[in-house]
């Protein structure tokens, strides 16, 4: 199991939102490279970076960030925000993303999906946001009529590495993450889900580390990273533990 810790980008900065309202962005760390290079070090295995400017302007915002990361940290990166085309996906593969995460344009254009993981094989993911169900897109500033399940049947046999499920009315907020539809959504595809939205505390991982839930990739850690709430050393100390015992 994988605890991704996120850094989301908003003016070259790294922030947290309040169920993805931009205009409720707390500033958290003014320089991007140093927190990632802080995750790194505290033995992090995979880092999350969303640019939250480029999710609403349809086009990379925060690339100069996102470099300064990528040159400074050797461990494995996965990162979605604008990214709409093909050209973009290559460009960040090639300066060193892992992973591409795509989240509007798998709704919009899910051709793009199937032919980006046919070129580039187990390096794309599909973020997928649901707000009362349904998913949405452009940076969540609108609903689109498909559920969280119809859209991931889409991808069923296209290649895709993960999908980064969110619940948007947890993101933000510390209300823990939202395991069972994680795990209905997971029950439903074949494609390996990561959960995304709430996670609070170590509690939230020792939930995770539930053999009921065992089907999940991981999850991904935001606001409670920042202002201390969750035990780094012994939600990874857990996750270590349960990785063995399963070897």
């Amino acid at each position: 199991m994988i605890l991704f810790p996120a850094i989301d980008l908003k003016d070259g900065e790294c922030v947290r939102l309040v169920q993805g309202e931009m205009d409720k962005a707390t500033v958290f760390n003014a320089d991007p490279i140093a927190q990632a290079e802080q995750f790194a070090l505290q033995g992090f295995r995979y880092l999350h970076i969303v640019d939250l400017n480029g999710a609403f302007e349809g086009k990379p915002v925060n690339g100069e960030a996102v470099e300064g990361i990528l040159n400074a940290i050797h461990i494995p990166t996965q990162l979605g925000g604008g990214i709409r085309d093909l050209a973009t996906i290559e460009m960040w593969l090639q300066r060193g993303v892992s992973r591409v995460i795509l989240g509007t344009a798998a709704v919009r254009d899910p051709d793009l999906v199937k032919e980006a993981c046919k070129k580039f094989p187990g390096q794309i993911a599909v973020g997928i946001d649901a707000r009362d169900g349904k998913v949405a897109i452009e940076g969540w500033a609108e609903a689109s009529e498909l559920s969280a399940a119809e859209l991931a049947g889409r991808f069923e046999d296209a290649g895709v590495t993960a999908i980064i499920y969110t619940d948007i009315a947890r993101d933000g907020v510390l209300k823990g993450l939202n395991l069972e539809a994680c795990k209905e959504l997971a029950e439903q595809t074949s494609i390996p889900i990561i959960a995304s939205g709430g996670l609070a505390s170590v509690d939230d991982v020792e939930r995770l580390l539930q053999p009921e839930f065992e089907m999940l990739e991981g999850a991904i850690a935001g606001r409670a990273l920042y202002d201390g709430r969750l035990d780094v050393d012994r939600a990874l100390e857990l996750i270590a533990a349960a990785d063995a015992k399963r070897a």
